[in-house]
């Protein structure tokens, strides 16, 4: 009995060893969803240009992005050049969730760092990214043509997750 007391701190240490060992190195980035493999959850709520605009899950058509974003967001602002260029040059159809955020700042917000947004919808109380799953603005989905999320990053898209993201549309359209 003695000999077991003496070698439990050993074992506890290995055990924290091990435990820790196992989380490092992992990807925090990719975070499976419990939404991977069905649609974008039913909603009902504003565009962010028009108040009086009622949008839902079938104005998401794919295959495309969805970013949620926010003004108050540092990382939104970094990653909103690799957006812009997304949209513009490579013709990607993203759309935005505007999150937790202020209408009018956000209106403003876009037209000083230009839109890449197909479509943007105001989610003031966070309740559309509630239902995503969202952990903290950025975010970004991938949903195929029927509407099916495919992928979810959590954190800025930039050109090397552009080419992770990119290559993943590919393999939705067929590799075309």
């Amino acid at each position: 009995m003695r000999r077991i007391l003496v070698l439990l701190p050993l074992l506890i240490f290995v055990g924290l060893a091990i435990f820790l060992w196992r989380g490092i190195g992992q990807d925090t980035t990719t975070i499976p969803s419990p939404l991977l493999g069905k649609p974008v959850p039913e909603f009902s709520l504003t565009s962010l240009y028009d108040e009086n605009q009622m949008m839902s899950a079938a104005d998401f058509t794919g295959p495309a992005l969805i970013n949620v974003w926010a003004t108050w967001c540092p990382t939104c602002k970094q990653e909103h050049s690799q957006l812009n260029r997304i949209a513009r040059d490579e013709g990607v159809t993203i759309y935005g969730i505007n999150y937790k955020d202020d209408r009018e700042k956000a209106q403003v917000w876009l037209d000083k760092y230009l839109d890449p947004y197909a479509k943007n919808v105001f989610d003031p109380n966070g309740r559309l990214g509630l239902d995503l799953g969202v952990y903290g603005a950025p975010e970004t989905y991938l949903i195929d043509a029927e509407g099916i999320i495919r992928y979810k990053h959590i954190g800025e898209v930039n050109e090397r997750v552009w080419q992770t993201l990119k290559a993943k549309m590919k393999a939705l359209e067929g590799g075309s």
